[in-house]
């Protein structure tokens, strides 16, 4: 499958595009200065392409049609926008991820239902995380490494369920959610909503047995 488009780059995006085309994924680059592809190592396999990140032409030159993800990291956080929710309500492209500069800005993106990250933590295994959600991300692990505080991906059939039924079904705790690009301590009985994502606390050994259950949706009764 192919994916992403991007506009503009780093050094991180440099690292970004070698992550996914280790991975099997094919990438395409857009950026409106043709000479800024030199700064990509010479072992990219993927497309270059001249143009503006938001522009239809251009994306579908970039494959678009065919993507699975999308991320928007020029430097213009009206631009990132922009081409984020083109991608996501003009292509129907489900994962998609926009830089932004503005943090402030953060929650009104999230509200269009654009998953954001912020310059200030802007990283290839941030972006890669809202391109591939599956698995796994560790973000702390006491001493001894058996206990881990980790955002675990979860299938889009828990929306509309209860945290517990999540509880109850992996075995994990769970500690908070980011919601709306804001931090909440939920109870038990809080709903799931698009978007959340879910950190839980958990026995590090129990990982698999959890994004299993995390991935797999609820069972439904009568089920085995």
């Amino acid at each position: 499958a192919d994916s992403p488009g991007a506009t503009g780059w780093t050094m991180a995006l440099d690292k970004l595009a070698k992550s996914l085309e280790s991975k099997g994924q094919t990438v395409a680059i857009i950026d409106q200065d043709a000479t800024a592809f030199r700064r990509l190592s010479s072992d990219f396999a993927g497309l270059r392409v001249t143009g503006v990140g938001f522009d239809r032409d251009t994306l579908i030159e970039a494959g678009i049609e065919r993507a699975d993800a999308f991320a928007a990291v020029s430097s213009g956080d009206n631009s990132n926008i922009i081409a984020a929710r083109v991608a996501r309500e003009t292509f129907g492209i489900e994962n998609v991820v926009a830089r932004i500069y503005d943090t402030g800005r953060a929650e009104v993106y999230q509200k269009l239902g654009i998953p954001t990250v912020a310059t200030v933590r802007w990283t290839a295994d941030q972006i890669m995380r809202r391109l591939l959600p599956a698995g796994t991300l560790s973000e702390w692990r006491d001493p001894s490494g058996k206990v881990a505080l980790a955002e675990v991906a979860v299938s889009h059939d828990w929306i509309g369920h209860r945290l517990r039924d999540l509880e109850e079904a992996s075995g994990a705790r769970v500690a908070m959610l980011t919601r709306l690009g804001n931090g909440i301590l939920p109870q038990r009985d809080t709903v799931l909503q698009e978007g959340d994502l879910v950190h839980v606390t958990m026995l590090w050994e129990d990982r698999e047995r959890v994004e299993t259950a995390f991935a797999a949706g609820p069972v439904e009764e009568g089920e085995h």
